[in-house]
Protein backbone atom coordinates (compact mmCIF):
# COMPACT_ATOMS: atom_id res chain seq x y z
CA UNK A 1 0.00 0.00 0.00
CA UNK A 2 1.41 3.32 -0.88
CA UNK A 3 3.11 5.27 2.18
CA UNK A 4 0.69 8.43 1.87
CA UNK A 5 -2.38 6.19 1.47
CA UNK A 6 -1.49 4.23 4.98
CA UNK A 7 -0.97 8.07 6.51
CA UNK A 8 -3.94 9.45 5.38
CA UNK A 9 -6.26 6.35 6.63
CA UNK A 10 -4.26 6.33 9.53
CA UNK A 11 -4.89 9.65 10.26
CA UNK A 12 -8.62 9.54 9.70
CA UNK A 13 -8.63 6.46 11.65
CA UNK A 14 -7.12 8.22 14.62
CA UNK A 15 -9.32 11.73 14.30
CA UNK A 16 -12.29 9.45 14.77
CA UNK A 17 -11.00 8.31 17.98
CA UNK A 18 -10.23 11.38 19.66
CA UNK A 19 -13.63 12.50 18.28
CA UNK A 20 -15.29 9.91 19.75
CA UNK A 21 -13.43 10.48 23.39
CA UNK A 22 -15.14 13.65 23.43
CA UNK A 23 -18.57 13.19 21.89
CA UNK A 24 -20.75 10.04 20.71
CA UNK A 25 -20.05 8.95 17.50
CA UNK A 26 -23.58 9.64 16.24
CA UNK A 27 -23.17 13.33 16.45
CA UNK A 28 -19.40 13.18 14.72
CA UNK A 29 -19.26 14.57 11.19
CA UNK A 30 -17.60 13.34 8.28
CA UNK A 31 -16.29 17.51 7.96
CA UNK A 32 -15.00 17.32 11.61
CA UNK A 33 -13.01 14.26 10.96
CA UNK A 34 -11.83 15.84 8.27
CA UNK A 35 -11.05 19.11 9.47
CA UNK A 36 -9.51 16.63 12.59
CA UNK A 37 -7.54 14.63 10.72
CA UNK A 38 -5.92 17.72 8.53
CA UNK A 39 -7.43 16.08 5.26
CA UNK A 40 -10.45 17.43 2.94
CA UNK A 41 -13.83 15.29 3.19
CA UNK A 42 -13.34 13.63 -0.70
CA UNK A 43 -10.19 12.23 1.14
CA UNK A 44 -11.99 10.30 3.83
CA UNK A 45 -14.76 9.54 1.00
CA UNK A 46 -12.06 7.81 -1.37
CA UNK A 47 -11.70 5.32 1.47
CA UNK A 48 -14.70 4.79 3.01
CA UNK A 49 -18.31 4.97 2.05
CA UNK A 50 -19.17 7.18 5.44
CA UNK A 51 -17.95 7.67 9.12
CA UNK A 52 -20.13 3.87 9.58
CA UNK A 53 -17.81 2.28 7.34
CA UNK A 54 -15.05 4.52 8.80
CA UNK A 55 -15.49 2.99 12.23
CA UNK A 56 -15.97 -0.47 11.51
CA UNK A 57 -12.92 -0.21 8.85
CA UNK A 58 -10.85 1.07 12.53
CA UNK A 59 -12.35 -2.03 14.67
CA UNK A 60 -11.81 -4.37 11.69
CA UNK A 61 -7.88 -3.44 12.01
CA UNK A 62 -7.58 -3.24 15.54
CA UNK A 63 -9.37 -6.94 16.71
CA UNK A 64 -7.54 -8.57 14.04
CA UNK A 65 -4.20 -7.38 15.72
CA UNK A 66 -5.61 -8.31 19.16
CA UNK A 67 -6.41 -11.65 17.46
CA UNK A 68 -2.86 -11.91 15.70
CA UNK A 69 -1.49 -11.04 19.70
CA UNK A 70 -3.57 -13.55 21.21
CA UNK A 71 -2.73 -16.25 19.34
CA UNK A 72 0.40 -19.31 20.58
CA UNK A 73 3.80 -18.30 18.66
CA UNK A 74 3.68 -22.09 17.99
CA UNK A 75 0.78 -23.35 15.51
CA UNK A 76 1.51 -26.40 17.51
CA UNK A 77 0.39 -25.15 21.25
CA UNK A 78 -3.64 -26.11 21.91
CA UNK A 79 -4.05 -23.44 24.23
CA UNK A 80 -3.11 -19.63 24.37
CA UNK A 81 -0.21 -19.59 26.68
CA UNK A 82 0.03 -17.02 29.17
CA UNK A 83 2.57 -15.30 27.19
CA UNK A 84 0.05 -14.54 24.31
CA UNK A 85 -2.16 -13.70 26.85
CA UNK A 86 0.28 -10.57 27.93
CA UNK A 87 0.76 -10.17 24.56
CA UNK A 88 -2.72 -9.29 24.52
CA UNK A 89 -2.92 -7.15 27.18
CA UNK A 90 0.40 -5.79 26.08
CA UNK A 91 -1.25 -4.49 22.91
CA UNK A 92 -4.41 -3.25 24.83
CA UNK A 93 -2.40 -1.56 26.89
CA UNK A 94 -0.13 0.49 24.62
CA UNK A 95 -3.78 1.43 22.40
CA UNK A 96 -5.27 2.23 26.09
CA UNK A 97 -7.07 5.16 24.10
CA UNK A 98 -8.16 3.69 21.24
CA UNK A 99 -9.70 0.45 23.39
CA UNK A 100 -11.39 2.78 26.31
CA UNK A 101 -12.80 5.19 23.59
CA UNK A 102 -14.56 2.38 21.91
CA UNK A 103 -15.63 0.55 25.21
CA UNK A 104 -17.50 3.77 26.76
CA UNK A 105 -18.68 5.69 23.56
CA UNK A 106 -22.59 5.50 23.93
CA UNK A 107 -22.77 5.42 20.11
CA UNK A 108 -20.65 1.98 19.77
CA UNK A 109 -21.60 -1.02 21.40
CA UNK A 110 -20.44 -2.66 18.22
CA UNK A 111 -16.90 -2.66 19.88
CA UNK A 112 -18.37 -5.05 22.76
CA UNK A 113 -20.13 -6.97 20.33
CA UNK A 114 -17.08 -7.55 18.36
CA UNK A 115 -14.44 -8.73 20.88
CA UNK A 116 -17.17 -10.79 23.29
CA UNK A 117 -17.63 -12.79 19.52
CA UNK A 118 -14.06 -12.94 18.84
CA UNK A 119 -13.56 -14.71 22.49
CA UNK A 120 -16.50 -16.56 21.52
CA UNK A 121 -15.26 -18.03 18.40
CA UNK A 122 -11.62 -18.47 20.24
CA UNK A 123 -12.73 -20.40 23.15
CA UNK A 124 -15.38 -22.64 20.56
CA UNK A 125 -12.28 -23.50 18.58
CA UNK A 126 -11.05 -24.52 22.02
CA UNK A 127 -13.46 -26.70 23.32
CA UNK A 128 -13.09 -28.46 19.57
CA UNK A 129 -9.75 -28.85 19.07
CA UNK A 130 -9.70 -30.79 22.90
CA UNK A 131 -12.59 -32.92 22.01
CA UNK A 132 -14.52 -31.58 25.41
CA UNK A 133 -16.89 -34.17 26.04
CA UNK A 134 -19.90 -31.72 26.92
CA UNK A 135 -23.04 -31.51 25.22
CA UNK A 136 -24.86 -28.82 23.35
CA UNK A 137 -25.86 -26.88 25.93
CA UNK A 138 -22.99 -27.61 28.33
CA UNK A 139 -20.61 -25.68 25.89
CA UNK A 140 -23.06 -23.21 24.73
CA UNK A 141 -23.00 -22.44 28.49
CA UNK A 142 -19.43 -22.62 28.97
CA UNK A 143 -18.57 -20.56 26.05
CA UNK A 144 -20.92 -17.33 27.24
CA UNK A 145 -19.61 -17.48 30.76
CA UNK A 146 -15.81 -17.69 29.32
CA UNK A 147 -16.63 -14.82 26.98
CA UNK A 148 -18.49 -12.52 28.82
CA UNK A 149 -15.85 -12.92 32.20
CA UNK A 150 -12.81 -12.15 29.78
CA UNK A 151 -14.78 -9.14 28.14
CA UNK A 152 -15.67 -8.28 31.66
CA UNK A 153 -12.10 -7.98 33.09
CA UNK A 154 -10.40 -6.23 29.81
CA UNK A 155 -13.29 -3.97 29.93
CA UNK A 156 -12.87 -3.16 33.89
CA UNK A 157 -9.41 -2.86 33.61
CA UNK A 158 -9.67 -0.43 30.60
CA UNK A 159 -12.23 1.79 32.04
CA UNK A 160 -11.25 2.06 35.20
CA UNK A 161 -7.79 3.32 33.84
CA UNK A 162 -5.55 0.38 34.12
CA UNK A 163 -5.15 -0.40 38.24
CA UNK A 164 -2.74 -3.13 37.57
CA UNK A 165 0.21 -3.59 35.08
CA UNK A 166 -0.55 -5.58 31.70
CA UNK A 167 1.52 -8.37 33.51
CA UNK A 168 -0.37 -8.22 36.45
CA UNK A 169 -3.62 -8.42 35.28
CA UNK A 170 -2.32 -11.58 32.84
CA UNK A 171 -1.56 -13.08 36.01
CA UNK A 172 -5.08 -12.63 37.91
CA UNK A 173 -6.88 -13.49 34.48
CA UNK A 174 -4.58 -16.62 34.38
CA UNK A 175 -5.15 -18.18 38.08
CA UNK A 176 -8.58 -17.64 37.36
CA UNK A 177 -8.67 -19.76 34.71
CA UNK A 178 -6.71 -22.41 35.91
CA UNK A 179 -8.71 -22.31 38.86
CA UNK A 180 -11.94 -22.95 36.91
CA UNK A 181 -9.91 -25.83 34.88
CA UNK A 182 -10.34 -23.70 31.71
CA UNK A 183 -6.68 -24.29 30.47
CA UNK A 184 -4.28 -26.94 31.34
CA UNK A 185 -2.52 -26.31 34.32
CA UNK A 186 1.55 -26.08 32.49
CA UNK A 187 4.31 -24.09 33.57
CA UNK A 188 5.14 -21.48 31.00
Amino acid sequence: MDRRIKKNQTAIMNALIHLMASKDFEKITINEIAEYADVNRGTIYSHYIDKYDLLDKCIEVNIEQLIDSCLPENPADAYPSKHSLRRTFELMEKNAFFYKTLLTNKGVPSFRNHLQEMMIQGIREQIVDHHLSLNELQKDILVQFLSSATVGVIEWWLTHEMPCSSEEITEHLWVLLETNQVIPRLSI
